[in-house]
């Protein structure tokens, strides 16, 4: 469809009622696929929609050349769809569409009872978003209110942006009247611009409408039309009911307002003054007599002003984390409750996070809690790249991995006091997102929940039974990764010991590291100081066994070993071995699992200072005395 060269952005009077509207599809011209995509502009007949296409074109030309732009209204596309489907040319024609690096759709009302050409509309807007590209639909009403519109169409253009366009005020359409004859050269009286600016015209196409009928009339008889004139001449125009007695000239004194259009007309300029469409309200001010209700409908409209405003300052306080669908909802009261459900999102989004219990932090817990557990906590909390996120730490006693993550966020607390911080039960998560989803306000929960600096999440294999939870806390899981957020559990088992829970958050919790927490207090130094000498040591996990618990070899200290190095030794005993047995010599200290990498200044036994015993015999042997054996040897010269 070709361009109107005149329909340009710096020949579009912007008033309150668009300035949303033309400041959006400047966005989209110079910026495009980088904003608002899809954007969907709406209003009734005639007050500009089609201009801010052209201009859309214009504007994109003067910014892109060279780019491929389309302008055309529905109809045509519905239309070459048809004849592509008769003629098996589908794939061509959607291979030219999707090329578009813009594409701008009018009249979009037009796709109500067409499903098919709803199908294709939803791909089409798929691939040229994929490409980088913009699409821009301008439509008589809104996306809601197109009847049999496909909900996932729906979902599209409301991921996008929406924009109403409204009547313009008093102020805005004398500008334009103004415009309008400067572009055609012609003067007027005085007075005449301001009198047919404040005629219930009920669009601009009607007003320059009127404006052109004058102009006529000026150029025929070669002389200026008087205020007194207009309104015999603009009588019986499409939205003006002015009445002239027959035979009779049109009064000099204007005809007297009813009150009722007074107050109509009061309400309606001063909310758009303030941004605010007036739709309902210059509705009623088309009818020729006295509307019934006007008077509880102008009530209910100031009401529901006063409570758009309420909600504006709320969001302003709460930081207004989605700025362009406010924007959007704000100017509209008869949007209200999607305002309401906005500023809901708002209050969840930026709701906190319950306070950490009190206690004691990390350095502080002494010989209650495993070394090897706090060092590799205090160690992920300090870390800039972590070598192993999360830390799963397991233990039969619940309230002893709840202490335990409590001192890891009292900890982080006193490093970092603005740190968002949450220490929740698996239950109490799961809960919450039941109560979200309840209230409408599952996207801002989930958003909450992604700014989360530290997550201590304690009682693990209560996810077990909930599996809508557990696809939640997957994606979470994922998110914080993604924002090296840290993370710390606790359950009352190891990770292989769950039931019914997602192989991707099992693969997730073993692919960190894990650590036996235990479930009594560790033996002190000077306890193991004072046990008799032939008290049987402690027993060290075999490479098969399962992390935490005892395997069958016990290391007995070869030479003087110090009380601190038999109490880390019992430590790291009783929490496993690695993934991958080695000889004493392999680097990998005992108790770690999952990252293969050694904790800083954690002692490991040497293999000339720890005599392994296995349970089975054919491992015990040192020496080879069989015949190859000797042979081997004698070839080494032993």
């Amino acid at each position: 469809m070709d361009l109107d060269p005149r329909m340009t952005f710096d020949s579009f009077v912007v008033g309150p009622a668009n300035r949303m509207a033309a400041a959006a599809a400047k966005r989209a011209a110079e910026s495009p696929g980088k904003g608002y995509n899809p954007l969907f502009l709406y209003s009734d007949s005639g007050l500009g929609k089609s201009h801010i296409l052209n201009a859309i074109a214009h504007h994109s030309d003067r910014y892109h050349p060279g780019g491929t732009v389309l302008y055309q209204p529905l109809e045509l596309y519905l239309s070459e769809l048809t004849d592509a489907m008769a003629n098996g040319s589908e794939a061509r024609l959607g291979a030219r569409y999707q090329s578009l690096d813009l594409l701008l759709l009018d009249d979009v009302q037009f796709l109500e009872g067409q499903p098919e050409a709803q199908e294709m509309l939803l791909r089409l807007l798929d691939r040229i978003t994929a490409r980088g590209g913009q699409t821009v639909l301008a439509s008589d009403r809104s996306p809601a209110e197109i009847d049999g519109l496909d909900s996932r169409l729906l979902n599209r253009f409301s991921g996008g942006l929406i924009v109403d366009i409204g009547p313009p005020d008093l102020e805005t359409r004398t500008a334009i009247l103004r415009r309008k004859a400067e572009e055609r050269g012609a003067g007027l009286a005085e007075g005449v611009l301001a009198s047919l600016a404040k005629a219930p015209f009920r669009n601009v196409r009607e007003l320059q409408g009127a404006l052109n009928r004058i102009l006529v009339l000026q150029e025929l008889e070669g002389r200026p039309i008087s205020v007194e004139e207009l309104p015999a001449l603009i009588q019986g125009l499409p939205g003006v009911r002015v009445q002239v007695a027959e035979g009779r000239a049109p009064s000099r004194q204007p005809p007297a307002v009813p009150a009722w259009r007074r107050r109509l007309e009061a309400a309606a300029e001063a909310a758009e003054a303030e941004g605010i469409v007036a739709t309902r309200l210059r509705r009623l001010l088309e009818h020729p007599r006295e509307p019934s209700g006007w008077e509880s409908a102008l009530t209910d409209f100031e009401t529901a002003l006063d409570r758009i405003r309420q909600i504006r300052r709320e969001l302003e306080s709460l930081g207004n984390p989605w700025p362009e669908a406010a924007a959007t909802l704000l100017r509209n009261p008869d949007r209200l409750d999607e305002s309401e459900a906005l500023l809901a999102s708002a209050r969840e989004r930026a709701r906190g996070f319950a306070p950490l219990p009190d206690g004691p932090g990390l350095e502080r817990l002494g010989e209650d809690m495993p070394r090897l557990a706090v060092r590799a906590a205090d160690r992920l909390l300090q870390a800039e790249s972590p070598d192993y996120n999360p830390l799963f730490l397991h233990t039969p006693s619940q309230d002893r991995g709840r202490s335990f993550l409590a001192a890891v966020g009292r900890t982080h607390r006193s490093r970092n006091p603005e740190a968002r911080i949450a220490f929740v039960s698996a239950a109490e998560f799961a809960e919450e997102f039941i109560d979200a989803l309840a209230r409408g306000v599952a996207g801002a929960w989930r958003e909450r929940w992604w700014t989360v600096e530290v997550l201590l999440l304690y009682g693990i294999q209560e996810l077990s039974m909930m599996e809508r939870a557990q696809d939640e806390f997957f994606h979470l899981f994922e998110a914080l990764k993604r924002r090296n957020s840290r993370i710390f559990l606790a359950a009352d088992r190891l990770p292989s010991a769950f039931e019914r829970v997602d192989n991707r958050l099992l693969s997730r919790f073993e692919g960190g590291l894990v650590v036996d927490l235990g479930e009594e207090a560790r033996s002190r130094p000077e306890e193991a100081a004072e046990s008799p000498r032939d008290t049987a040591p402690p027993r060290a996990a075999s490479a098969s066994a399962p992390l935490g618990r005892p395997g069958g070899g016990t290391p007995r200290p070869g030479g003087s070993a110090s009380e601190e190095e038999l109490e880390l030794l019992r430590q790291l005993a009783t929490v496993g071995a690695p993934d991958r047995g080695g000889d004493g010599d392999s680097g990998a200290p005992v108790g770690l699992r999952g990252s293969g990498e050694e904790l800083e200044g954690v002692w490991r036994p040497s293999r000339e200072r720890v005599v392994w015993d296995w349970p089975a015999v054919e491992e015990q042997i040192v020496e080879d005395y069989s015949d190859r054996g000797q042979a081997e040897w004698a070839s080494k010269g032993r």
